[in-house]
């Protein structure tokens, strides 16, 4: 079976998403994606993670997405 490489442990980042076996969470990628860095840039910037991890955290977003409510609104970036 293959092992799962986004993963939530309470001990770690206080339980948020995770690449596994860094503390790199998910959130963090959405984050530095959204303001325009690249994926070139934030793998450089984390020796640690890998592209497959990087897409894993894509993925993962996506299929919470998918499985939530998602209610009207307007969103502007500050």
């Amino acid at each position: 079976m293959a092992q799962a490489v986004i993963v939530a442990d309470p001990k770690i980042m206080m339980g948020k998403p995770t690449v596994r076996g860094t503390r790199i969470t998910v959130e963090l990628i959405l984050e530095k994606l959204a303001s325009g860095e690249t994926v070139d840039q934030i793998l450089a910037a984390h020796p640690h993670l890998t592209e497959q991890g990087l897409r894993a955290a894509i993925a993962f977003a996506a299929e919470v997405l998918r499985a939530e409510v998602v209610y009207p609104m307007e969103y502007t970036r500050a």
